[in-house]
Parts: C-alpha cells; structure tokens; sequence
C-alpha cells in the first residue's frame, strides 16, 4: 500500500521539485505566467506559458523601456516585457512592455508615439503623470495602456516580475485552473487537480512496469 501510494504521488512531486528549482534561478514565484488574452499578439499568444525572473536578477536586472537606447530584445521586440499589478484596481495582473519611464507631473505625451495616443495630455487621465513610473503597451493594442485607460502609469513597485521567454500553448492548463477556482473555489480545484495528477501517476507508473517486465522477459 505505501508503495502504491508513493508511485501516485511521485509525479506531483516532481512537478513540484522542478517549479521549486526554477523558482530558485528566476528568484520569482510563481516562476511562470499563463496569458490570458491576445493583447501581446502575434509573438505571445493566449494560451502561451511566460517564463518570468525577478526585474533585478543577474543577468537581467534593471528595466528597461522600449525607447531607451540599446534596450534588450524580449519577446519579438525592444524592452523589457513585465509583469505588473497595480494594487486594487481589480484585475488580474498585467503582462506588457515597457515604453519609457516618467516623472511624476510630467506631459510624458511629448515623448511619446503619436500613433499610440489618443488625444493629448488633456485628454488622458494619466497625463501629467501622477507619480514617478512607467508607460507601457500591449505589443497588439493601439494605444498606451496610460491613453487607453487600461493602467495609470506604472509604478516600478508594481512591477513583480519581467519576461524571459515563451512557450506556445503550455499555459492553458494554468489557465483552465484559475477558471475553476474562480468558478468552484480554491478546494475543489486542488482535490481535482490532484486526484488527476494521482491517477495520471498510477497509469504512468502500471505502463513502466508492465514496460519493464516484458523487457525482462525478452532477455530470458
């Protein structure tokens, strides 16, 4: 029976190990975000699984935005992509890139693109600056997260994590979890994601069996 129980739980805990060590070199956790929408199309898609680091770890540390010279290439484009979350606003956290930092009071619209803004500075919420922070837009959108309402300039506090790279449609699993926690509660959901991973364990470890003794077999 100890056995038995030890073949189930062995792949969960192997998932487990291996998000642990990659949470230890990235120095973030969760180690990787599910995207949600298609906001950072065509090079992230939804569905797709962000591998994240923490924004100082070596060798990445630091932000930097898409107009800044020599800015990193990351994710099919110039500077760096993140991960923000500005406190109580009430949405799931964001994954952008960086256009350029500003002041707090600033008409940041002077530097900015004018393809990407609607309006001028009187016309945008975010403009002047209220604080010291970032720009920032989805590779897809239209506008500046700042002109089309979808963010106040973003404080680099906010900022919980910055992209590594992308691996197509990896994420969905993630995203069907938060789905049914959302929907059924955190609970029900580990029970079922575990009993799968238990019952995914037990026919993993009968078809290796059943593979090792016909390889026994063979050799008698």
């Amino acid at each position: 029976m100890k056995r038995n129980v030890s073949d189930l739980l062995a792949p969960a805990a192997a998932v487990l190990l291996v998000a642990l060590v990659v949470a230890a070199a990235a120095g973030a956790w969760p180690p990787f975000v599910a995207v949600e929408s298609g906001s950072m199309e065509p090079t992230v898609e939804r569905g797709d699984l962000v591998v994240v680091t923490s924004a100082e770890r070596f060798p990445w540390g630091g932000l930097t935005g898409h107009a800044e010279p020599d800015a990193p290439t990351r994710l099919g484009g110039t500077g760096d992509v993140v991960v923000f979350d500005p406190p109580d606003d009430g949405q799931h956290p964001i994954l952008h890139r960086l256009a350029f930092r500003v002041s707090a009071g600033e008409d940041w619209t002077d530097r900015a693109d004018p393809a990407l803004l609607d309006g001028d500075c009187d016309d945008i919420e975010s403009c002047p600056a209220p604080h010291d922070g970032y720009i920032t837009f989805g590779d897809a959108n239209g506008e500046y997260d700042q002109s089309a309402g979808i963010a106040t300039v973003v404080r680099e506090e906010w900022v919980t994590a910055k992209a590594l790279v992308s691996v197509p449609n990896l994420g969905w699993f993630r995203v069907g979890v938060d789905a049914a926690i959302a929907r059924i509660g955190l609970l029900p959901t580990a029970v079922g994601v575990g009993g799968a991973a238990a019952v995914a364990g037990g026919f993993g470890a009968v078809l290796i069996g059943w593979a090792g003794r016909g390889r026994g077999g063979r050799r008698k």
